[in-house]
């Protein structure tokens, strides 16, 4: 079994009510007593800490290797003139906490570092869930119904209506097929990121087999947050969709309102729990428990890093997916329908070309928001157990003591 916090089934995340037993650094020794009339040696002594243990191939035969003492921050301390000696970087990131750069560079790095395997996976998820959509809006969907401009106030809510739930039966299929793509590359780009945080090669074979036992819980994990977005929003719109008129309508925006603000910050609070389910070995509920925890007094900072990756990847996606669509549109002969104000009927090189975009989007999309969130998930682990310590025993970096003799595999 694993035994270094952080990875699957490690023992390393603190129940309710335990502490996290952590490793800290021992109490600084008590300054010698200056006045102690015995002391023979010169009162002009240089400053404490100015001098660092020699070091390198002229040592003195014999001479005892210091370990890097350890500041309050429980990470080592270089004895060079009192400054701190560099961080470890074992893989993606350095082992301390993140600033938002370091997320998303760390995020980029593992696409750059182990491209075979992360492109191995959102290619194939990509490429499987966009030709299933292809298909599903060739052959299942249906026309969207038409909306007649000159109708009465009662035609047109009722039109609406209708539009409404036409557009929800059509969207579904696409919004499942999401999901389950969804689903499996979080799965196995978890496993893939969390090799690269410590330096070690991962294959698409490896990240399979630590993720596979953990798929009926993420796919329940999955399902439960959207369903309880909706109950929540549900429950803030009906009461005044039953009251009607104006003074329903009001009722509706205004808990409609408080009801999405409420969907929002529980989204948050929730938004570890993916990787707090993979690499912990957690069950839905603990892993829910377990990221409102980490997330508790960091709400908008996570909430900021969330915003902002979702920003990036939409802009990424429009520069991708935008030139193949004016190129679809241009080899379906939609062009001129859409300067004349018709509605162009797209065939099937529209949905081939639109899908190439989107299979090329995703590629890029996908690795980036895992990857965040992942980073977020360990960053704060460090913020709040001091989990670096952990990561840098199991990488082997010198001076937090021996490697642990574990299985690599997060899962094990």
């Amino acid at each position: 079994m694993n035994d270094s916090p952080g990875w699957a089934s490690p023992g390393s995340a603190p129940s309710d009510d335990q502490k996290p037993g952590l490793p800290r650094p021992a109490e600084p020794a008590e300054p010698a007593d200056q006045s102690d009339p015995a002391s023979k040696w010169s009162k002009e002594q240089p400053p404490p800490g100015q001098w660092s243990a020699p070091s390198g191939p002229g040592d003195p035969a014999g001479a005892p290797q210091q370990q890097p003492a350890r500041n309050w921050g429980g990470r080592p301390q270089g004895g060079g003139w009192g400054g701190p000696a560099p961080v470890a970087k074992p893989g993606v990131i350095p082992l301390r906490p993140l600033g938002i750069g370091e997320i998303l560079d760390g995020a980029v790095s593992t696409l750059r570092a182990h491209w075979r395997t992360v492109l191995g996976i959102t290619v194939t998820v990509a490429v499987i869930t966009q030709i299933c959509d292809i298909l599903i809006q060739r052959y299942l969907l249906s026309a969207p119904p038409e909306v007649d401009p000159n109708a009465t106030p009662s035609e047109a809510l009722r039109q609406s209506l209708s539009a409404a739930k036409s557009t929800l039966v059509n969207t579904s299929p696409t919004l499942a097929i999401a999901l389950i793509g969804t689903l499996f590359t979080t799965a196995l780009l978890t496993m893939v990121i969390s090799r690269s945080v410590l330096g070690r090669p991962v294959t698409l074979a490896d990240a399979w087999r630590e993720a596979k036992p953990q798929l009926p819980q993420l796919l329940g994990l999955t399902l439960l947050l959207p369903l309880l977005a909706a109950a929540i929003m549900t429950v803030g719109i009906l009461p005044g969709l039953l009251l009607g008129g104006a003074v329903g309508t009001t009722l509706a925006l205004l808990l409609g309102t408080a009801a999405f603000v409420a969907v929002l910050w529980l989204m948050v609070h929730f938004s570890l729990a993916s990787p707090a389910l993979m690499l912990e070995r957690q069950s839905i509920m603990k892993s829910l428990s377990r990221s409102a925890k980490l997330v508790s007094g960091a709400w908008w900072r996570v909430f900021g890093i969330m915003l902002l990756t979702m920003v990036l990847t939409f802009i990424v996606s429009m520069i991708i997916t935008l030139p193949f669509g004016l190129a679809a549109i241009a080899a379906d002969d939609g062009l001129d329908g859409l300067f004349t104000g018709e509605t162009p009927e797209f065939g099937w090189p529209f949905l081939i070309i639109t899908g190439i975009g989107a299979v090329i989007a995703s590629s890029i999309t996908y690795p980036i928001n895992a990857g965040v969130t992942v980073l977020l998930y360990i960053d704060q682990r460090i913020r709040r157990e001091a989990l670096d310590l952990e990561l840098a025993r199991a990488a082997g970096v010198p001076g937090y003591g021996p490697q642990q003799p574990t299985d690599t595999t997060p899962g094990s």
